[in-house]
């Protein structure tokens, strides 16, 4: 079967296991969620082995250590699969869910319900762990999906696919409910985004430069965030140890995740104190300090200056640009301007600069006193993330189960006609 013909007819399957979903009560859903939970712990040792092999091959293909860490299964996170799988199980189910009822002056009830989205192709690089999420976020919000993991997570993804699949069928769901794209040939991306007819959602979730290629060639609809340029503005009135320990986090706590802080600011009062502070910790994590002229005045010749790039730049390795400014606006400035509208944090003690940075700042995450790497939707209660979007339509953030669900409008009459 041909790659066309091989994704078209995956997708047709899929359209019709969503329609079949919008039947399926919460309770149904729940329990292929839990058996999807049993056979991650049961087939543990199989989906580190798979991964095990994915890993020994990006390896040998030289594959950066940004991408060996999002590739990387553990223990702890088969652990933590498992615990989102059950942080699911216990959300409510958002589909079906009526609001907004009033009564028109032609004496019939208007409101809204929350409906699936309807079949979503999930596209995304290294990470196995989004095989799982997009599953059962999907299935939790009555969404089909199709997944395409990239050729270096194949083994992996094939292995959690799996489970995902007899779980299903063991719960009496369509199988074609989650499917995984086992062909790694590239061009398979482009036909699964001008899929109009059958998919509803594209989500890309990896690179720039794999973002940037769907969203040029798709013509279905898109949700995506391009990359993470997240910063961290230490005020004039923050806490000297809660900074500290906000920046080292921020930037060291992982590289290659997109909620990563990228760019220091500090402001010009706080500089001299705090960045040999900050300059110490970091050099204990063999970070490399790229400043502005300010910084490099302070912290001497170690520092590399930062160029004009420097400051619109995802490393996702231990590279960190420092800035000083002025004052909060300053920062708020520099944030709006370069930063890619994703996660932002001000480290500060007083409230009017704190409101402020929230109001002006233009991203899908803003932070008073928190480290940028909780920018997640594990962390924000969402049970799992099928990807952060910095779009403004349809949603922004993390995107979970409320994310996959749109509104339609609900009439309730009495025979009413329109004169």
């Amino acid at each position: 079967m041909g790659l066309t013909k091989y994704i078209t007819e995956m997708a047709k399957a899929a359209k019709k296991a969503y329609f079949a979903l919008t039947t399926v009560s919460a309770a149904q859903k729940n329990q292929a969620l839990s058996f999807i939970a049993e056979g991650l712990a049961k087939q543990r040792e199989a989906i580190l082995a798979a991964n095990e092999v994915d890993m020994n091959l990006a390896r040998l293909q030289g594959l950066d250590a940004a991408l060996l860490d999002r590739l990387q299964l553990t223990g702890r996170g088969i652990d933590a699969m498992i615990d989102g799988v059950h942080q699911v199980i216990a959300l409510a189910d958002p589909v079906g869910e009526m609001d907004e009822f009033r009564r028109l002056p032609s004496g019939m009830m208007l409101g809204k319900m929350r409906v699936p989205l309807g079949v979503i192709g999930m596209i995304y690089e290294s990470r196995p762990n989004v095989t799982l999420d997009a599953a059962i976020l999907c299935l939790k919000s009555g969404n089909s999906c199709i997944l395409r993991g990239g050729s270096e997570a194949i083994n992996s993804n094939r292995a959690i696919a799996a489970v995902v699949t007899s779980s299903l069928i063991r719960a009496g769901l369509p199988e074609a409910a989650v499917n995984l794209i086992t062909e790694t040939d590239r061009a398979g991306v482009d036909i699964l985004v001008n899929l109009p007819d059958y998919v509803d959602v594209i989500i890309p979730r990896g690179g720039k430069g794999l973002v940037q290629r769907v969203n040029e060639k798709a013509r279905v609809p898109v949700i995506k965030h391009l990359d993470g340029i997240c910063h961290v503005y230490i005020d004039v009135f923050a806490a000297t140890d809660m900074a500290i320990n906000i920046a080292v986090n921020a930037k060291t706590s992982r590289y290659g995740t997109c909620n990563t802080m990228e760019t220091l600011l500090v402001h010009a009062n706080r500089a001299a104190e705090l960045l040999p502070l900050l300059q110490r910790k970091y050099d204990e994590k063999n970070v490399e300090l790229r400043g502005c002229e300010r910084t490099q005045q302070i912290l001497g010749d170690k520092i590399i200056p930062a160029t004009e790039a420097d400051w619109s730049t995802e490393y996702l390795a231990p590279i960190l640009s420092i800035k000083v400014v002025n004052d909060v606006n300053e920062a708020i400035s520099h944030i709006n301007h370069y930063g890619s509208h994703h996660t932002d944090t001000i480290v500060t003690d007083n409230l009017p600069h704190a409101q402020l940075f929230l109001r002006a700042i233009d991203s899908a995450s803003v932070m008073v006193n928190a480290s940028t790497r909780f920018a997640d939707g594990y962390e924000y209660g969402l049970g799992a993330e099928i990807g952060i979007s910095t779009d403004k339509i349809h949603v922004r953030g993390p995107v979970g189960l409320q994310g996959l669900t749109s509104q339609k409008w609900i009439v309730l009459g009495h025979g009413e006609v329109r004169l």
